[in-house]
């Protein structure tokens, strides 16, 4: 997949909205060393490129009532790929599933999973995992405390 071509204001840009994605474009604009009006045209390159994928608030968990997070570990059975389509859109439906990624090494997918307490993730497993045509074998991981979480991407070796 081809790299977009940024230049240090571009970068700038990128590390500032990541920091606070609510950014006004004359704050940004300030923060970049830019007038408003380039620094609209540079943001509006970002955002149609895809570059910038979208813009969120990023909620507290634990706010919400969502106070257990877990790692899933999903093994399909291995005959055919019949049950892949399904798994796939299975969990696009279960809306505890915040992340999915398909991985090498024992198992086949990684999930990380939001839950209100051990019952929700007990109905999850119970009723909607383990009744997934195909899955082999479930195992968990309940987080204990977390030490660092961001959505922040590295850009340090974006630097010209």
């Amino acid at each position: 997949m081809p790299t977009a071509t940024l230049d240090k204001t571009d970068i700038k840009m990128l590390a500032a909205l990541q920091a606070n994605g609510r950014l006004t474009n004359v704050e940004l604009a300030e923060k970049v060393a830019l007038s408003p009006s380039p620094c609209l045209r540079r943001l509006k390159q970002l955002e149609d490129s895809g570059v910038i994928r979208q813009y969120v608030a990023l909620l507290d968990p634990a706010k919400i009532g969502l106070g257990l997070q877990a790692f899933v570990r999903v093994t399909l059975e291995k005959r055919g790929s019949t049950h892949l389509q399904g798994f796939m859109d299975a969990v696009q439906r279960w809306p505890e599933v915040v992340n999915c990624y398909a991985m090498t090494g024992e198992m086949d997918y990684l999930l990380q999973v939001y839950f209100e307490d051990l019952e929700h993730f007990s109905r999850f497993v119970m009723d909607d995992l383990l009744q997934q045509p195909g899955v082999e074998d479930v195992k968990s991981s309940f987080v204990l405390k977390e030490f660092k979480q961001t959505t922040s991407l590295p850009i340090s070796h974006l630097n010209l």
